[in-house]
């Protein structure tokens, strides 16, 4: 199963704060908050964030100061956020450490996806090569085989398998699959990600009454059930 990520959030409104966990929580995070600066560095050490959200408008001791408090201590990606738009802003925070900048209000979705990467961008490298069952999958070939027969995946196809394939005993929802695709140029757009699921669980000869390799999770979403093995070479 895939680790599940951990995030830090620091920030004096707790309307945000509940906002953000529950949001984040949907998507297979472990979140931890944090009202004050001080008290969100404390954690630092205790809970170990993947990634630190951090407010620059804070009373008492303020984001810029708190974001050069924990690049002594640590390298942890961190987000800032601010209501301010001022560019300055930015750069400043950039300057001293800071990994991206977002302006308040913002969009859960794009928070998330701002998360996403940074956490994509600092992930170890692992073979393009994947093997799970008599399924063989090789990202980089953009190839998939079952039993050594050549599926014939469409991109969508591919993309969602290989969406699954990174984060195997995770219950994906329809938004975070339609996520996944976007910029892709396919029909995925125009039907819904059930027929998408449908098909390629046909050529894998897979069946929701019977999951070898996704399994339906009622108003949730689909899970990739089987394990998940990086070969080498």
């Amino acid at each position: 199963m895939a680790e599940q990520k951990k995030i830090l959030v620091i920030d004096d409104d707790r309307k945000l704060l509940d906002l953000v966990k529950e949001y984040l929580s949907q998507y297979d995070m472990c979140v931890e908050t944090a009202l004050r600066a001080d008290h969100g560095i404390e954690l630092l050490n205790s809970f170990q964030p993947d990634l630190v959200i951090l407010d620059v408008m804070m009373p008492d001791l303020d984001g810029f100061s708190a974001c050069r408090e924990i690049r002594k201590q640590s390298s942890v990606p961190i987000i800032m956020l601010t209501a301010r738009g001022d560019v300055m802003d930015r750069v400043v925070g950039l300057e001293i450490g800071a990994d991206d900048y977002m302006p308040k209000p913002f969009e859960p979705r794009e928070l998330l996806a701002r998360i996403q990467a940074i956490l994509r961008r600092l992930a170890p490298p692992q073979s393009n090569k994947l093997r799970c069952g008599e399924l063989f999958v090789d990202l980089q070939r953009k190839s998939a085989a079952l039993a050594g027969a050549d599926l014939h995946l469409t991109t969508t196809e591919l993309e969602i398998l290989s969406l699954f394939l990174s984060k195997p005993g995770v219950v994906l929802s329809r938004d975070t699959i339609m996520d996944h695709l976007r910029g892709i140029d396919c029909d995925a757009f125009n039907r819904s990600i059930d027929i998408a699921m449908s098909r390629l669980r046909k050529k894998l000869g897979d069946s929701a009454e019977q999951p070898k390799y996704f399994k339906t999770v009622w108003a949730k979403g689909y899970m990739f059930v089987h394990e998940v093995e990086y070969c080498e070479g």
